[in-house]
């Protein structure tokens, strides 16, 4: 975005996202200036441009959103898509660098890093021997980390490239379900009991990780295997004044409490992840 006048002697523009000045006339001319002139603070374009930043914040956190709900899904998105939205720079900062897979049978080169994507959907990737290469297909999907067989590997070679990504999902926290059922029942138990000064704090860390709250619960929904998916931690009663402690985690799908063998990896993970955010603000031991 280009600079646009305001006011007398001055211009406007967004710059890393804040209204910012320059003057048009004097020896201080064309330079940008530290702070906004006192003239311009309720200058109608600048108002406008605040405007117009708080909406791409929004649109951006949109996208990252999105994107993330591709991932946690495993849902497949058509190349023609990502083709369409790429130009735009808030999509297209959500979608690079993420791990990117192409159809079954589509040889070696399917998996790679997210470079590129041309208006027609070809996707540029660079794959783990390091080489870019063009992927060509209908759908794509952007996997769980937790469904990645090579995520170690992955993980190496993104600090090699100096990967950095919007969207968290090769460092993003993992947690492999537990084969024996013992374990699996003590791993459910193994948040409970982060203590906060009150429950509004508890409900209110739940709510600043992106977690809804219903009735006594946090909750994380997550459509994975083609079924939406609730994992739950206890948080205490609404409306409580004292202080509250985390509780253990479950899961449900569709108002049923699902027993955990029937727990795919993803929603496991998941779940454990958000528990494991809501025990780590704690501010009392068990």
């Amino acid at each position: 975005m280009g600079w646009l006048a305001a006011g007398e002697g001055y211009e406007i523009a967004l710059v890393d996202g804040k209204v910012a000045a320059r003057s048009t006339s004097g020896r201080s001319a064309g330079k940008q200036l530290k702070t906004l002139p006192k003239a311009l603070r309720d200058h109608p374009e600048v108002e406008r441009l605040r405007r117009f930043a708080d909406w791409l914040d929004r649109h951006a956190a949109s996208c990252v959103a999105q994107v993330d709900a591709w991932m946690v899904s495993a849902l497949p998105v058509p190349s023609a898509v990502l083709g369409e939205v790429w130009a735009d720079e808030a999509w297209q900062a959500a979608l690079r660098d993420l791990v990117v897979v192409g159809a079954v049978g589509e040889g070696p080169d399917a998996t790679g890093f997210l470079r590129d994507v041309s208006e027609d959907g070809e996707l540029r990737v660079v794959n783990l021997d390091g080489e870019t290469v063009r992927m060509s297909a209908e759908t794509v999907t952007f996997p769980h980390p937790v469904l990645l067989p090579d995520l170690a590997e992955l993980r190496d070679f993104a600090v090699e490239l100096g990967v950095a990504q919007k969207v968290e999902q090769i460092y993003r926290p993992t947690w492999d379900k537990p084969s024996d059922p013992n374990q699996r029942s003590s791993a459910t138990s193994e948040f409970a009991g982060g203590r906060y000064p009150s429950r509004f704090a508890l409900a209110a860390r739940a709510e600043s990780l992106g977690y809804r709250v219903s009735g006594g619960y946090a909750v994380h929904r997550i459509r994975s295997g083609g079924r939406m998916v609730e994992a739950r931690v206890w948080i205490g009663e609404p409306h409580r004044e004292d202080d509250s402690v985390t509780g253990g985690l479950s899961w449900s799908s569709g108002g049923r409490h699902l027993p955990l063998d029937k727990v795919d990896a993803v929603s496991w993970s998941e779940g454990m992840r958000m528990a494991a955010a809501l025990y780590a603000g704690r501010t009392g031991e068990r």
